[in-house]
């Protein structure tokens, strides 16, 4: 019987260049797509799944995300006090039980298998998740509980798979996989950021992952890779080299991708479009730009 997966890793030590200026003051993981930081629906997904311990690595100036998962005794009560209780329900969702959450700090940006590495003496000898809080996933079962349903059948090493077009590739970890039809893929190799051309099939790792402990062992190992920086996805590949137990995992959702402006934006047009709240005032606000916008042309 595999393990149980109940903790994970969420790398938020990125200084989040992107989203400058407002990055200069605000961690970009707590941005807000519609009325959610984006690491609360990491949270979410992580929750869902089963996790019960959740291992931050951080750096510098990362204050603001510590506190949002903090309670706030003094707002709880105004909210009480003027009777509020559906506002207080929805600030609950973001509280987190004393010693749920533990950080750590990465002093150097050497990439995401550093950071990853990092947390390896909280992680001990377990398996364990890795959640991008960049990749948003909207699914009716969320991305990781559909990794750790199917995890409890192949153990080993999972990692979430999307279909990528050629001229992407160059930007993902990209996957070798054994020819299937199936959502569970037997990986042969991966490979960083492949030059144009080069890819060995158009299946693109996301920010989900299930790993073993056999992976951290490999990052302590490695040398630097692609840009200078320690990257998981070679850790990865000596894990299917030495044990062939990595497989790619075709989930059902849509990802989006919040490390950019564009897909930012995209995200927040269809969770807000999904909402019985917003959806009608939204839907009916984009249809009357777009009559305006043919009009103009």
């Amino acid at each position: 019987m595999n393990r149980r997966v109940t903790k994970a890793v969420f790398p938020v030590a990125g200084m989040g260049t992107r989203f400058l200026p407002a990055t200069k003051s605000v961690p970009k993981e707590i941005m807000t797509l519609v009325d959610r930081p984006l690491i609360q629906y990491a949270i979410d997904e992580a929750r869902a799944a089963g996790i019960t311990e959740f291992i931050f690595v951080t750096s510098r100036g990362k204050g603001a995300l510590e506190d949002y998962f903090d309670r706030a005794p003094e707002l709880e009560a105004t909210l009480r006090a003027k009777g509020k209780t559906q506002l207080l329900n929805v600030l609950g969702a973001t509280n987190m039980d004393s010693g749920a959450i533990a950080y750590v700090r990465q002093n150097q940006a050497l990439g995401l298998g550093h950071a990853v590495w990092c947390a390896r003496h909280l992680i001990g000898d377990e398996p364990f998740a890795v959640l991008l809080p960049d990749d948003v996933i909207a699914a009716e079962t969320p991305c990781l509980k559909q990794m750790v349903e199917a995890y409890e059948k192949t153990g080993g090493n999972m990692i979430a798979a999307m279909e990528v077009a050629p001229e992407l590739a160059s930007s993902y970890g990209i996957m070798d996989v054994a020819p299937g039809v199936g959502r569970v893929l037997p990986m042969r190799g991966m490979v960083e950021k492949p030059a144009p051309g080069a890819q060995p099939s158009n299946l693109a790792a996301i920010g989900r992952y299930i790993l073993t402990p056999d992976v951290l062992r490999h990052l302590g190992d490695i040398e630097a890779g692609v840009g200078g920086e320690i990257q998981l996805t070679d850790a990865i590949a000596r894990e299917i080299t030495q044990r062939q137990n990595v497989h790619g995992f075709r989930f059902e959702g849509q990802r989006y991708d919040c490390g950019s402006k564009a897909g930012f934006l995209q995200a927040t047009v269809a969770f807000g479009l999904a909402r019985s709240d917003l959806g009608e005032e939204l839907a009916q606000f984009l249809g009357d730009m777009m009559v305006q916008r043919q009009a103009a042309e």
